[in-house]
């Protein structure tokens, strides 16, 4: 193997722990000497030890004069756990191939200078474009302070969310479902607005075959129309934030907060903007918006999306008044438009998934 192979490996050990994580960055390292690899590691849960201390405690003692391989920084600083850095010159690793620096300005460079200052002989940059991929969420939060938002929806080939009646169970296939579970698994929060509770009553769990984290269940509710005996309220499975705005009803805001949820109003009205501030402040680094044609359209005008996930069905439900993805009164002109690039397209069951992200400049 080579160095990209060992800094792949590293890289697939990072992305095992999706969804575990947060706030913390994903990582993976790989201890490598004389052509086998004596050590791995990726760090699993905030708080708990990196992925380099995994991977050099497994190496033990064969550390000595070995390679390790890193997908971020090792970083120089004490924060819950001892820097990784002086973990690294003590176990007496004579070489470091390092993916992408950390764009956390306590660590930035200081780690890779630390390492240098002794001795040892750093690489940076080898895989730095994938490094950078697996991490998009905690880049994004570390610049903006707000989540990484990703908009997804599900529609048939006409463009359709639901027909006439406002039927959708199920547009998409079992296959797309179960994708999302795993997004829902991945990010920190899942918001939906008040009308989706009122027609569905769902539980905005995850619910993978093999378990999973459930996120915090955000709701827009201007009015505090979310019933008392809805699912998000009775059932405990994670927290409920309902955001509301000053005229909701008192009373039930009394009556809500005594069965355990959180009600935060955004004054005269729900600005996107705002919502994304008061989420980063409470340490949500990425929402799934789940919401339907009026949420998305609220999202879509403040261009407050960072990825648009897409499952197409091939159905046609056709109807002039059938919904779409996206309510509202649009755009103008196509000058106005959001344009994406499309970064993936994969097949899932009958369905089509597309990935695309708002296009830079």
């Amino acid at each position: 193997m080579n160095d990209r192979q060992y800094m792949e490996l590293a890289i697939q050990i990072a992305r095992s722990a999706q969804g575990q994580t947060t706030p913390n960055p994903l990582v993976g390292a790989v201890v490598v000497k004389d052509g086998q690899v004596i050590g791995m590691g990726a760090h699993l849960k905030a708080g708990e030890p990196h992925a380099e201390v995994h991977a050099i405690r497994m190496a033990g003692d064969k550390a000595e004069d070995a390679t390790i391989y890193v997908t971020l920084e090792p970083c120089s600083h004490h924060g819950k756990t001892p820097p990784c850095a002086d973990l690294i010159i003590q176990s007496k690793i004579t070489r470091v191939v390092i993916a992408t620096t950390d764009p956390n300005p306590k660590v930035s460079g200081r780690g890779i200078e630390k390492l240098k200052d002794v001795g040892i002989e750093v690489e940076v940059g080898l895989m730095k474009k994938e490094a950078d991929e697996l991490n998009e969420v905690f880049y994004h939060f570390i610049k903006t302070n707000k989540p990484f938002v990703t908009l997804k929806s599900a529609v048939s080939l006409d463009g359709k969310i639901a027909t006439v009646t406002g039927d959708s169970k199920w547009i998409t296939s079992s296959e797309a479902r179960e994708d999302v579970h795993y997004l829902r698994h991945t990010h920190d929060a899942i918001l939906v607005g008040v009308g989706t509770i009122l027609a569905d009553n769902p539980s905005l769990t995850t619910r993978m075959l093999t378990g999973g984290k459930n996120p915090i269940r955000v709701i827009l509710d201007s009015k505090l129309r979310t019933p008392l005996d809805s699912t998000v309220v009775t059932d405990r499975c994670s927290k409920t934030w309902i955001i509301t705005t000053d005229y909701g009803n008192k009373m039930k805001k009394e009556k809500l907060e005594k069965l355990g949820v959180t009600v935060l109003s955004l004054g005269e009205n729900i600005r996107i903007e705002k919502l994304l501030t008061i989420l980063g402040e409470r340490g949500v680094t990425s929402l799934f918006v789940e919401g339907g044609a009026t949420v998305n359209s609220s999202f879509l005008q403040e261009r407050a999306v960072n990825q648009v996930i897409t499952y197409i069905a091939p159905k046609i439900i056709g109807g002039k008044t059938a919904p779409s993805s996206f309510g509202g009164e649009g755009f103008q002109t196509m000058a106005d438009v959001l344009e994406l690039e499309v970064k993936q397209v994969k097949q899932m069951g009958p369905d089509i998934k597309i990935i695309s992200v708002p296009k830079e400049g």
